[in-house]
């Protein structure tokens, strides 16, 4: 892996491991090799010529397929809610991209506002990319595609890690308005016997959309109200926005107009800006000392017993400010009375459906770093970062014993070290499930481990029949968390039918059973620098696997198939080798078949699911509790496809401490025409139940005492 400084880029602190990274002198020692052009002007372009067979993967959370080629894409932060397929750039900005073909490399560029990605749209057989500036970090990194990704996760470090609770079912709604609601819901998933581990306040727990305050009257007693939720088994999670409510007596306010922590205008006076409290400020996150000060701010809440936070509005979002407002007012004002032309009347209308995240406002506000003044448009990108960044950076020097979930809306690449990310402001589209299933691997690619959408859309109404098609999936990712709009139907797993109710439980329990895999499999990628979510061609070098992308390898080798398409009692699965069918109901209702490579119709009724899994691949389950924290291994169940020999490594620690101690527990099975089962280390595991089916297609079952 290699770098260029181009001019005199700033410093975002997205690379923190340089030890296999060399510098190189010019274009021409970074380039060689790849076929890659750059011209160093105003905007700086990077040119590639595709061969006929090349893909293109990376780019995090954006639109589209895996595989990336033939679209245009934009990285800067974007608050959009409508993720229609022309939409060019979503909240995150993640500029890391792998060519595959005859000539592999990965190409990382390090520069914090707008760029454009055009990967063979405007002309199919060329890769352009429009870099608005010529001040930026250029990274290329060699090998095959595989390689390229382990050495860009080194180079980038570490996945956040979350509390282990925080892998359990989340439920969230905008809104939940008071306490009495919250606890109406806590009690329903009891009643219900439904497993749960958090329950989220959306912006109706502030105090008039103040961040770091209470309203009293809709939620008193709030200390011994979150009390009483844990104690129950709920972590109550609250939003935190980017904007701060420009109003006297309001502490944040003051402290930080006095020590000058927001971001300023031309003038020198700190930025006006609107979101939900109307007026508000911006804190300079990209300031260490602002940045320091606003982290601390969550202790406000910490010291009331909340162990987690989600923070939003962070691209920044600006609903539209003083300024723009003002103008638009102005012009209205003097149409009045006309008669207004078609294109008059355009004009007018602009004049308000571009207000929201306007870029003349990005351009308008500034940062202050080390003396020196940046306009906000040139470092965008990195607001959410820095924000989240602040948060994480707090509860490291605050709480350093103890692990806090954080994840983020708006992102850069380096802010995974410091939380996860949710995927937006989705829709309840099957589409969107669509979207969700093809995203997760390249956001794994930049870092993004901790990551999941909206389970049913966010905006819109789901149907039972989407809700339970979309957990079957989100079953899988580590961030499992049903949320949805104000005004929306409601979609908590007991708002549909009883059957619907049903299913969903059966499979939010299968998540519990799935836990202990899940945490494993986590901590194996986040160690090894590898991908927890990957494309099929990153496991098979079957050429018609890189023209699959609804299908997903997982963890230590199985083959997620998700239907996602309504009304569908049944997919088609395109298998590259012989593999054992892994047919799910719920964690003890199953069916395993052995199925021949090959295209193949299959059917699964939608109280189903189905997974695949390869030829030496061990899948564990848990003992089923409603809560991660309850869930013990000294009983195991095993599920595997074993020819002569397999093994399954377990990790466990005690989920909550930021240094845990890791334990590890290897399961070993040979196969000579009777199963032998055997084991190294210790977890407190007692009795392990298998169920295995061997190449010869002989099914075995038995216990093994531990």
């Amino acid at each position: 892996m290699k770098y260029l400084n181009i001019g005199t880029p700033f410093e975002t602190d997205s690379i923190v491991d340089f030890e296999n990274i060399r510098p190189v002198e010019s274009l021409s020692d970074l380039l060689d090799g790849t076929g890659l052009s750059c011209d160093v002007k105003d905007v700086t372009t990077l040119t590639y010529k595709f061969d006929s067979n090349d893909k293109v993967y990376g780019l995090g959370e954006n639109l589209r397929g895996i595989n990336k080629r033939g679209g245009i894409y934009e990285s800067f932060c974007t608050d959009d809610p409508n993720h229609t397929p022309d939409k060019r750039a979503l909240y995150g900005a993640h500029n890391f991209f792998i060519v595959d073909g005859k000539k592999s490399f990965g190409v990382y560029i390090d520069f914090p506002t707008y760029i454009e990605f055009d990967f063979g749209f405007s002309h199919k057989d060329e890769l352009k990319v429009s870099i608005e500036g010529k001040d930026l970090r250029l990274y290329i990194i060699e090998g095959d595609k595989k390689t390229i990704v382990s050495k860009f996760l080194k180079a980038i470090g570490p996945s956040f890690l979350p509390p282990k609770w925080a892998f359990g079912f989340q439920q969230s709604r905008w809104s939940y308005p008071d306490n009495k609601a919250i606890r109406e819901i806590a009690d329903k998933f009891i009643e219900s016997d439904i497993p749960c581990d958090t329950i989220y306040m959306d912006i109706d727990y502030m105090k008039d959309f103040k961040n770091f305050t209470i309203d009293e009257e809709r939620f008193p007693n709030f200390e011994s109200f979150v009390k009483d939720l844990k104690d129950d088994g709920f972590r109550l999670i609250p939003i935190i926005d980017a904007g701060c409510k420009i109003e006297d007596g309001y502490k944040t306010h003051e402290e930080g107009v006095k020590n000058r922590y927001y971001c300023e205008d031309s003038e020198g006076k700190p930025f006006v800006g609107a979101v939900w409290p109307g007026l508000v400020h911006f804190p300079d996150f990209i300031n260490p000392e602002a940045r320091k000060w606003f982290g601390d701010q969550y202790d406000f809440l910490i010291d009331k017993g909340i162990e987690g936070f989600w923070n939003d509005m962070n691209e920044p979002a600006i609903f539209y400010s003083a300024k723009k407002l003002e103008e638009a007012i102005e012009y209205a004002s003097n149409q009045k009375g006309k008669n207004l032309g078609i294109y008059d009347f355009f004009k007018l209308k602009d004049q308000f459906m571009w207000l929201s995240n306007n870029k003349e406002d990005y351009q308008s506000f500034y940062h202050r770093v080390d003396g020196n003044t940046y306009n906000h448009y040139d470092l965008h990108n990195l607001f959410g970062y820095n924000m989240t960044r602040a948060a994480g950076e707090a509860f490291e020097r605050n709480h350093p014993e103890k692990r806090i979930l954080l994840f983020s809306r708006a992102s850069y690449i380096g802010m995974h070290r410091y939380g996860g990310i949710w995927t937006g402001d989705n829709h309840a589209w099957w589409e969107h499930l669509t979207q969700n299933i093809k995203m997760m691997p390249s956001l794994n690619m930049c870092g993004f481990l901790y990551s999941g959408a909206d389970i049913g859309g966010f905006g819109g109404n789901a149907s039972g029949e989407l809700a339970t098609r979309w957990s079957q999936f989100a079953v899988y990712t580590p961030l499992f968390r049903n949320h949805a709009c104000m005004g929306s139907r409601h979609q908590e797993p007991f708002s549909f039918e009883d059957d619907t109710t049903q299913v969903t439980r059966d499979i939010i329990r299968y998540r519990y059973a799935f836990i202990t895999y899940l945490y494993s499999e986590f901590m194996k990628a986040r160690t090894n620098n590898t991908l927890l979510f990957r494309p099929l061609s990153f496991d098979f070098e079957d050429e018609h696997c890189h023209q699959v992308e609804d299908q997903l390898m997982y963890g230590s080798g199985i083959m997620l198939a998700p239907v996602h398409q309504a009304n569908a009692k049944g997919r088609y699965v395109y298998l590259p080798e012989k593999m054992l069918e892994y047919k799910i109901k719920s964690n003890d209702n199953y069916a395993l078949e052995l199925r021949e490579s090959g295209h193949q119709y299959v059917q699964v009724q939608t109280k189903e699911w189905l997974n695949y899994l390869r030829q030496g691949t061990l899948l564990i389950l848990n003992e089923v509790k409603n809560k991660v924290e309850d869930i013990s291994v000294e009983t195991l169940d095993l599920i595997g496809f074993v020819d002569k020999d397999a093994s399954y490594q377990v990790y466990s620690d005690d989920g909550i401490s930021r240094d845990a101690e890791a334990s590890y527990f290897d399961i070993h099975v040979k196969y000579d025409g009777q199963i032998h089962l055997s084991h190294t280390g210790d977890i407190g595991c007692k009795e392990i139940s298998y169920d295995i089916v061997t190449t010869d297609n002989k099914r075995h079952k038995g216990v093994y005492h531990v």
